[in-house]
């Protein structure tokens, strides 16, 4: 049976009715509590604060805004499809989280409105279609509608797919911006939490080289996700002990593939943090972050230099006519690689005057240079 879709039209007033639950992970209702805000496969709250006031400024000024999307639940209620974002800047404006700038360039919260304002307001009417289907067929109309807005992430569909006990009590640590893995290892981490960032690095870090959708799958209906906390609380600890100084690529690492092979390891914070600094210092680096895995492993292979390019290589295979500076053999451009004469551990830069050209096997035997 295909979903029925029917069109109504809501006034703020009603919308704002019962609006509760702002922040806890049970739910945000409104609609004189009829309405589940942000059902599981909702993403947090995401908005801007200029966002928020756009939003606000539209309604005031009585301009359109874009369809909202309900779903009609089987006991009598609704939860939201689309429009989430809409729906909390709203009733949010409306209970007073947040201000505007009126005409006249002053700040207003709601109750600071005239009443003209305020009922001009709450009389604005909202176009919700509302669609009766199952479940399935609203998670699937939900992806459809939201493909124009802001994308879900891979860990949004995850969410919408595992949700229960588990997920929500995930979410209270990692899935909150200034929550317990924000506040905890932030300056560690790349975000942001609000978009589900921390959380699927932190299944990431626990489930190693397994399936994130395995592990979520596992723990779907288990009450309390302690166990992937207590493991995210290890690593930032041992992050932390072991790097002294923090530094603003080191959110771009992956900590708990670290934390796993080298957690036992005996290290000097102090000599590694001087080793880090001269590292870091180096132009011949590309990318910093690589500077961390090198000085737990010592491979340099582990160290993403700079590279020649292609046009400085082909200029050097032409000067060698296509001989490699060992063997003396010829080859094709194709069969040989770029070589730093001066190894980069002794200094030797990645320019002309220190390329030269060697045949795979040769480069091989010649180990990282």
């Amino acid at each position: 049976m295909a979903m029925k879709i029917e069109m109504k039209k809501i006034r703020i007033r009603d919308l704002v009715k019962g609006f509760e639950g702002e922040g806890e992970e049970e739910g945000i209702r409104g609609y004189g509590k009829h309405l589940e805000i942000r059902p599981p496969y909702q993403r947090e709250f995401v908005y801007k604060p200029q966002q928020q006031v756009a939003v606000i400024e539209s309604v005031r000024k009585g301009f359109p805004l874009n369809i909202m999307y309900w779903a009609d639940r089987e006991d009598g209620d609704y939860e939201v499809l689309d429009g989430q974002q809409r729906t909390l800047s709203i009733c949010r404006f409306v209970t007073g989280k947040f201000s505007i700038v009126d005409d006249d360039g002053n700040e207003k919260y709601f109750d600071n409105l005239d009443e003209t304002y305020r009922e001009q307001i709450c009389d604005y009417q909202l176009t919700v279609y509302v669609c009766n289907g199952t479940r399935q067929e609203k998670l699937d109309w939900f992806k459809i509608v939201n493909i124009g807005n802001v994308k879900l992430t891979d860990q949004e569909l995850r969410n919408a797919v595992y949700h229960g006990p588990w997920l929500m009590d995930a979410k209270k640590y990692f899935s909150r911006m200034q929550g317990p893995a924000d506040t905890l290892g932030g300056k560690y981490m790349d975000g942001p939490a609000n978009r589900q960032k921390y959380l699927e690095t932190a299944i990431k870090w626990q489930c190693g080289d397994g399936s994130i959708e395995g592990f979520m799958a596992q723990r779907q209906h288990e009450p309390e996700a302690t166990c992937l906390w207590k493991h995210f609380q290890l690593i930032i600890d041992w992050v932390e002990r072991t790097f002294i100084n923090p530094r603003s690529f080191m959110k771009q690492v992956d900590w708990g593939e670290l934390y796993s092979k080298y957690k036992n390891k005996k290290i000097n914070p102090d000599e590694l943090e001087k080793e880090i600094a001269k590292l870091t210092a180096n132009h011949e680096i590309v990318a910093k972050k690589s500077i961390y895995k090198y000085v737990l492993t010592g491979k340099e292979q582990d160290l993403d230099l700079r590279t020649f390019t292609r046009a400085q290589k082909q200029a050097a295979y032409e000067k060698q006519e296509g001989i490699c500076a060992h063997c003396q053999e010829k080859f094709t451009f194709e069969e040989m690689e770029g070589d730093h004469i001066k190894p980069w551990k002794e200094g030797g830069r990645t320019e002309p005057d220190n390329l030269q050209m060697l045949c795979r096997p040769c480069n091989k035997s010649k180990g990282a240079g």
